[in-house]
């Protein structure tokens, strides 16, 4: 009995991973976590971090680490978080006295200007005591994850069950209203979106309802002064103690963007921010290179897109800072060329205009 029970569980397992594979569920893909956060933050006081990035989604999932490195021979700590305020996170790293480098911060406007710190607010938490328990599942969540494919979260049998009713109760937000799976993360948390958001139009579709244009209320003026605040406050931290801030700020489709600007215009946020902060930046408005990229969902840039507007901050920052260095074998310049195929531009995708 003991043999059969095996041969089941063996043949059910290896059923499902099959199954999970052939949806483009593949080992090596990490769960987005707080566990996997802090493993990062800790290399900002055990080592001589000369780069790290923070921020939302937009800059985690449309910066290559990679082309990064190739540009300027240093690879950022990433610490960036989807869904999530990156103030705190700065603040954070304003009150640690070890680091001295340079904090990369990419902002979503309507992302940080605003009072709660989102979805992984409990990051902070894991930063100050990480129980043993915590350490030893994300380890054991690591390790497995680099072999199976079918861990992942968003893809369990019982979420799966729940979304076939996407309206479980009229006029209140059912399975379908939540944020199912979009990106894809390795080493290092190096993050990239989901390669079926660009090629199944039902997974696409999805994103893009829920993301519901980026509408709401405008921000405060109270929420805006709050910011301006906080941010100028942290940034002489920083500087206090070695380190420099800059800012990042990715570009977005038209179909956001439009809503995002009623929120909070660029004079209001972005220009007083930098003023207010002392700091220099690099908005995706005033790079070329970025005009023409692919937004799938239309929040983030397409797997192809992502190097093409790393490459393209990373050289205005290495103008902006003496801290980064275009390197003498750099390869060339990457442009939508590079990324966007002749007559990408259709119903399939939403290209920046």
């Amino acid at each position: 009995m003991f043999l059969l029970a095996l041969a089941m569980v063996v043949t059910l397992t290896s059923l499902w991973e099959w199954r999970m594979r052939s949806l483009a569920l593949l080992p090596g893909d990490l769960s987005p976590s707080a566990a996997a956060w802090v493993v990062q933050r800790r290399r900002v006081d055990a080592e001589d971090a000369k780069v790290v990035i923070i921020g939302d989604s937009r800059i985690l999932y449309d910066t290559d680490l990679g082309r990064f490195q190739a540009l300027t021979g240093l690879r950022p700590i990433q610490l960036a978080l989807q869904g999530t305020n990156c103030l705190p996170f700065l603040e954070n790293l304003a009150a640690d006295d070890h680091f001295k480098g340079l904090v990369i911060v990419g902002i979503t406007d309507t992302s940080y200007f605003r009072e709660r710190i989102g979805l992984f607010e409990a990051a902070l938490k894991f930063a100050r005591f990480e129980s043993p328990s915590d350490r030893i599942g994300y380890w054991l969540d690591y390790g497995l994850s680099q072999y199976l494919g079918f861990l992942e979260p968003e893809y369990r049998l019982s979420v799966l069950v729940k979304r076939l009713d996407p309206d479980l109760r009229p006029g209140v937000k059912g399975p379908y209203d939540d944020v199912w799976k979009i990106s894809t993360m390795g080493e290092d948390r190096q993050t990239a979106i989901w390669s079926r958001i660009e090629t199944d139009p039902r997974l696409r579709d999805h994103a893009r309802a829920v993301w519901n244009g980026f509408k709401g209320d405008k921000v405060s003026d109270a929420v805006i002064a709050s910011t301006l605040g906080r941010t100028r406050t942290a940034v002489l931290a920083i500087r206090a103690h070695g380190g420099d801030v800059i800012f990042v700020r990715p570009p977005s489709a038209p179909e956001l963007r439009v809503n995002e600007d009623q929120r909070l215009s660029r004079a209001r946020g972005w220009d007083a921010l930098l003023a207010a902060a002392q700091v220099r930046g690099v908005h995706a408005d005033d790079v070329p290179e970025t005009r023409g990229l692919i937004f799938p969902e239309f929040s983030h840039l397409s797997r192809a897109c992502a190097p093409v507007f790393t490459d393209a901050y990373v050289r205005r920052l290495t103008g902006l800072t003496p801290r980064l260095q275009l390197r003498k074998d750099a390869p060339p310049p990457l442009g939508p060329r590079d990324c966007v195929p002749a007559g990408a531009a259709s119903a399939e995708v939403t290209t920046q205009r």
